[in-house]
């Protein structure tokens, strides 16, 4: 088009739209061949999607949901438009571009396959191969999809993060354990909560700080009678190398005494009615008005606000909680905003709905960003979620309930997370609604220590819950899940490293890893972490043993605990007691360990690690381990990391560099390695020097302990068995 013509096509667009909209899109995928798809969270359901031929389809519509049902295709809190479909011979992805309300309709189709599908069947022997239809339908918008054709899921997931980002590098400390309630009640009762983690020996390096600590719940303030103090407080976790969290929700208390609210209404920064007027509805400070973040000048203002002059008693380790950004509105429409509220630009709510907590979450991790010059790395967790936002932070599964079911379901509602992009999740340990009894709370406890995001968190109406509440047994058992948690930190930050670098999931189902065994398809209670660790958390009320299916073909896998060795492809039944957490290391995998754990993450930086060494059948392993500060983005900006590669082939054990631009210096050392499934040898050299090292080989379990090999863990080096 010509200047002109495109102009007046736009003007008479800008004349009709509002008389023809809303008007809603919609479009049909088939696939044949296929009869598992996966994605679209988020939803309390199985991994594997179910058809919804008569029944509801599945929702897409960000919402504050009280007490959410479980195996229900109702909308939660955030929505990802991407499906994935799969079958042995491939993995294919669907990205729905669009903010809008979305509804997802899976049939399963035999007699109404398309040609395609009926020229596969010809084609495979004339018999029925399965296919799967879906249909996608938004309230308005355009029709703009992604097709991502894989051919492997690895695939898919490198073509879904190009278009949306990878998962941002979380800061080190985030990924160990925070304990949160509503509300910790005050900076004596802070301190208290603090000092009986060390009492009582419990490691732990973020406590967090819901909606009571602000002043009348005006966000970005503190209440001056109980966090008089609060730098001060700060400046007391930060000397125990601890962190604090506070809330800063986007619903602001319409009050002409509170700075934030003037400014905000001054600038115009408020969503607005369809009248013009700011958008006003009832929330926790009562009557709020709804930032428009939308609107980029709105969102690089909220970013100002976490300047450590602007959000006055606040220092480098107070991190922030964005809840209740669906937006969450309780005299609203299905407790959310009206859907002819306008936004920025003139776009109504209905529009770009799914949106809104995507965006208050960017700006609030700008903020933190911007707060320390660009060099600190940011850590947000947000409710309200969209593709993308693991570029921003952390997503948690909102209001659970204190029942089984819901640590079950927490487990496919992480996987399904994960396989969309978006790894660092995880579930409000012990139940957010009801009070646990004992055992629901030690078993939430072992599963969330193997969740990626691992947080305590509890209703202001609960009973309280820190871990030494329980008696001596049970606290005794929740140390332990924790001490696991931290002793497999290098773990944990690797695998998020790789996320970072090639956007594969973090928590993964089984399927991912073994794309071609049709017995994974559907699994959900037990998932990997990273390629070596498999998980089948206990989650049975009373439960004396589990089912667990360890897959691959002439593989074999080790019980972390006994380190006893298993052949795979089989189905087998494991006995436990309350301290069972079954947890397997795959055959030919390298695992990471730090095994002094000490009070939090930032405490253990200096420490030596431990490498444990899973031989396959054919005697060999690797494995790969990333180190940097933990905290600022020099990794990027300097190179400043160490990519450490791990091989042992040939009775020989090699460390040597996987990316040679990086270059950091680290005091930590290597001071055991455990080789698993070796046999005894005559001797044990560190090759370099001929220096000959002290060992312990168990017959019983073919485990054989190198006692103190004293190399630094940037080093190369090699140790031979003799």
């Amino acid at each position: 088009f010509s200047d002109k013509v495109s102009s007046t096509v736009v003007s008479m667009w800008d004349k009709i739209k509002n008389v023809f909209s809303p008007a809603s899109v919609g479009l049909d995928f088939s696939f044949p061949g296929v009869e598992h798809v996966y994605g679209i969270p988020e939803h309390a359901d199985s991994l594997r999607l179910r058809t919804t031929e008569g029944g509801d389809p599945y929702r897409l519509f960000n919402l504050d949901v009280f007490q959410y049902e479980l195996y229900n295709p109702m909308a939660l809190y955030g929505s990802v438009p991407v499906m994935l479909a799969h079958n042995p011979q491939r993995t294919l992805g669907i990205f729905w571009l669009n903010a809008a309300e979305t509804w997802v309709d899976i049939t399963s189709n035999t007699a109404g396959k398309t040609l395609f599908g009926k020229m596969l069947d010809y084609m495979q022997g004339g018999g029925e191969t399965p296919q799967t239809d879906v249909h996608w339908m938004s309230e308005s918008g355009i029709i703009d999809v992604f097709l991502l054709l894989g051919p492997s899921p690895n695939d898919v997931f490198r073509q879904y993060t190009s278009l949306t980002g990878t998962q941002a590098l979380p800061p080190l400390f985030a990924l160990a354990y925070h304990q949160s309630r509503w509300n910790y009640n005050d900076e004596d009762d802070v301190a208290g909560v603090d000092n009986g983690f060390d009492e009582h020996d419990i490691p732990y390096d973020v406590i967090w700080l819901d909606i009571e600590h602000a002043d009348g719940k005006r966000y970005f303030t503190w209440d001056s009678n109980k966090f008089p103090r609060p730098r001060e407080m700060l400046q007391r976790l930060a000397a125990k190398k601890r962190k604090m969290v506070s809330i800063v929700d986007p619903h602001i208390k319409v009050d002409s005494g509170y700075r934030v609210h003037n400014e905000i209404r001054s600038r115009g920064f408020y969503i607005k009615t369809k009248d013009g007027s700011d958008y006003e509805g009832w929330c926790w400070p009562g009557s709020a008005g709804y930032p428009d973040f939308t609107n980029p000048e709105m969102r690089a203002w909220w970013a100002s606000m976490f300047a450590y002059d602007q959000y006055e008693g606040s220092l480098d380790n107070l991190y922030t909680w964005n809840d209740m950004n669906e937006p969450s509105v309780f005299n609203g429409p299905e407790v959310t905003i009206h859907k002819d509220a306008v936004h920025h630009g003139g776009w109504e709510n209905r529009d770009l709905h799914n949106l809104y907590g995507f965006y208050v979450q960017m700006a609030t991790a700008e903020g933190q960003v911007q707060r320390s010059r660009g060099a600190e790395r940011p850590f947000v967790l947000t409710r309200a979620f969209f593709a993308g936002s693991q570029r921003y932070g952390a997503v948690w599964t909102g209001d659970n309930a204190a029942e089984w079911d819901h640590v079950k379901i927490s487990i496919p509602m992480c996987l399904s997370l994960g396989l969309v992009g978006i790894s660092f999740c995880g579930a409000d340990i012990g139940g957010f609604f009801k009070n646990p009894e004992s055992e629901l709370l030690v078993r939430w406890y072992q599963v969330g220590a193997y969740q990626p995001f691992f947080r305590a968190h509890a209703h202001l109406d609960t009973v309280r819950r820190e871990p030494w509440l329980f008696g001596d047994e049970n606290k005794g058992l929740i140390r332990a899940a924790i001490r696991q948690r931290y002793a497999l930190l290098p773990y944990w930050y690797t695998v998020f490293y790789r996320s970072y670098r090639t956007g594969q999931p973090v928590m993964r189902p089984l399927w991912v890893e073994y794309p071609q065994d049709v017995a994974t398809f559907s699994i959900d209670d037990q998932y990997l972490i990273g390629d070596a660790l498999l998980v089948h958390p206990v989650t049975e009320e009373g439960a004396r043993g589990v089912q667990i299916y360890l897959p691959g073909k002439g593989e074999v896998w080790y019980d972390v605990g006994t380190q006893q060795k298993h052949h795979a492809p089989q189905t087998f039944y494991m006995a436990v007691t309350m301290s069972s957490i079954p947890v397997f290391q795959r055959g030919g995998s390298i695992v990471v360990r730090k095994e002094r754990v000490r009070r939090s993450s930032e405490c253990m930086r200096s420490d030596p690690y431990t490498l444990y060494v899973a031989l396959s059948p054919q005697g060999t392993a690797q494995g790969d381990l990333f180190i940097d500060d933990g905290h600022t983005f020099n990794l990027e900006s300097k190179a400043q990391y160490l990519h450490r590669r791990f091989s042992f082939s040939g009775n020989t054990l090699t460390a040597s560099s996987a990316d040679p631009k990086g270059s950091f210096e680290s005091p930590a050392w290597i001071e055991r390695v455990v080789i698993l499934g070796a046999g005894k040898p005559a001797a044990v050299f560190l090759k370099e020097t001929e220096t000959r090292l002290g060992f312990q080989h168990e017959a019983e379990t073919s485990v054989l302990t190198l006692r103190k090999p004293g190399i630094n863990i940037g080093a190369d080096w090699s140790i031979s068995l003799r």
